[in-house]
């Protein structure tokens, strides 16, 4: 992996991760298209480099993390069904990220929803989760285990569902990947200890650094566009990429 890889792949990471268009998806397709060769540290970096996205959501929302042992506790029973099927499928889940159809159908399937869902919950209002919303929210985010779905979108989706306004959906989205993404990260970071050495590190370290910047930027991109047009044109783009990926994968350039 070249430091342009790095710079191109922590570019999208941090621009998409909490953007609902899947950031595991457009990764997978930027590796594929980069013709970086698949190993533990290559499938390990597009994980590790979320710690970035992390701490840019840390930041941002900063005040609204302040000690708050309620909020923290619906926090953690979101985080509960992942953990657990994540654990439970992982090598299930791994050899799904290994496929761009996957990815691709995803994308067209996900963007149909997010095309209508604006007239299907325009009435949302609340601004507080429930524990059983929570939950609900939760169950929705292991949806995203499959590559192409977007944790974002399955996040906001589930608060649209249990009756959250599109803000507060996509704040506790936002939060919700604190725990979610750390997890991750840290399982990352244990299974690969072994193989890093000192310019492996580097890569890491930029890459979460870039991840840091990107992902404050389009949070508070996605943040003026959800509030001025809602989610239809995410869903347009999704549908967009995804017909491409099929297309260029039919013709084997990918």
């Amino acid at each position: 992996m070249t430091w342009l890889d790095v710079f191109i792949l922590s570019l999208i990471e941090g621009l998409t991760e909490f953007i609902p268009v899947s950031s595991t998806g457009h990764l997978i397709l930027a590796g594929s298209l980069l013709n970086i060769t698949a190993n533990e540290f290559t499938k390990a970096f597009d994980v590790i480099i979320q710690f970035g996205a992390i701490l840019a959501v840390v930041f941002l929302y900063r005040e609204r993390l302040k000690w708050n042992f309620s909020f923290y506790k619906k926090l953690f029973i979101a985080f509960l069904p992942a953990a657990v099927i994540g654990f439970l499928f992982k090598n299930k889940i791994d050899l799904l990220l290994e496929s761009t159809t996957v990815v691709a159908w995803a994308l067209i399937i996900g963007g149909v929803v997010l095309v209508f869902i604006d007239s299907l919950f325009r009435h949302q209002t609340k601004t507080e989760v429930s524990e059983r919303s929570a939950l609900i929210i939760g169950f929705m985010q292991c949806i995203a285990m499959i590559p192409g779905v977007s944790r974002s979108a399955s996040t906001i989706i589930g608060g649209q569902i249990v009756g959250l306004s599109r803000e507060k959906a996509a704040e506790f989205s936002f939060l919700l990947a604190i725990p979610t993404m750390a997890a991750a990260t840290v399982y990352k970071l244990w299974k690969i200890r072994a193989i890093l050495d000192f310019s492996q590190a580097g890569r890491l370290g930029l890459g979460v650094l870039l991840a840091f910047v990107f992902s404050i930027l389009a949070i508070k991109f996605f943040i003026a566009v959800l509030n001025r047009y809602g989610f239809r044109y995410f869903g347009i783009y999704r549908i967009i990429v995804g017909v491409l990926v099929l297309v260029f994968s039919h013709s084997g350039a990918l």
